[in-house]
């Protein structure tokens, strides 16, 4: 079938917008969200600066539970809480609710399995000369882990564009409502291509930048 691009055009960059919209906000929110989770994961195990075992466990067991859930399965089932808090379950809102909570608890594991890997000599020194485990938390431990975080949250981002397309299980938009609207359901395989390339070029750039940043923080 010959696609109509003058019709579908301003559709698509809408939908490269519904997207870039959705992972941003996702990234930004759910990125601090996570780091801070991530700091009292890494902060309140045996030995940590935060030392509080209860709330390590339950914790880590909270994350724990909710990893591991699929995002299709995962932004229906917080179908509830989503409504409690903005007002509907469908839409680009719901997705981006529900896109914000799953990248929360993704980030913190990233967070806290690389300040894991901080020298402990570089803390202790810290420790000696008086600092508090606040202060050396914003100013030696995620400074010193600011490298690997980079490449952590740019796999982040690669992780939530793919979880991004599978909003359309509640009508979220993006390129993964486009591509299934208009180039599955129509069987329109061009339409479908180009919301793929589409994808792994948002995807390559995101992967490029934080290659270069991490690569200019490490060497300094």
């Amino acid at each position: 079938m010959n696609t109509d691009w003058d019709q579908l055009r301003p559709l698509y960059f809408d939908s490269i917008q519904q997207t870039l919209t959705m992972v941003l906000l996702t990234l930004l929110i759910g990125g601090l969200l996570g780091l801070g989770l991530g700091v009292l994961l890494h902060g309140t195990r045996r030995g940590g600066l935060l030392e509080n075992v209860p709330v390590y466990t339950g914790l880590n067991l909270l994350v724990n539970l909710v990893r591991p859930i699929p995002f299709i399965i995962f932004i229906t089932a917080i179908g509830p809480l989503t409504l409690r808090a903005m007002g509907t379950t469908i839409g680009i809102k719901a997705a981006t609710f529900a896109l914000i909570i799953a990248a929360t608890f993704g980030v913190s594991r990233i967070v806290e399995q690389n300040l894991v890997s901080v020298d402990p000599g570089v803390i202790e020194a810290a420790q000696s000369m008086g600092a508090s485990p606040w202060r050396i938390i914003r100013t030696v431990l995620v400074p010193e882990a600011l490298g690997p975080l980079i490449l952590g949250y740019t796999f982040i981002f690669v992780a939530v564009v793919d979880m991004s397309a599978a909003a359309v299980a509640i009508n979220g938009g993006g390129l993964g409502q486009f591509a299934v609207t208009y180039g599955y359901q129509r069987f329109d395989w061009t339409v479908t291509w180009v919301a793929v390339l589409t994808m792994v070029v948002l995807v390559q750039l995101a992967q490029f930048t934080g290659n270069w940043l991490a690569r200019r923080v490490m060497r300094r």
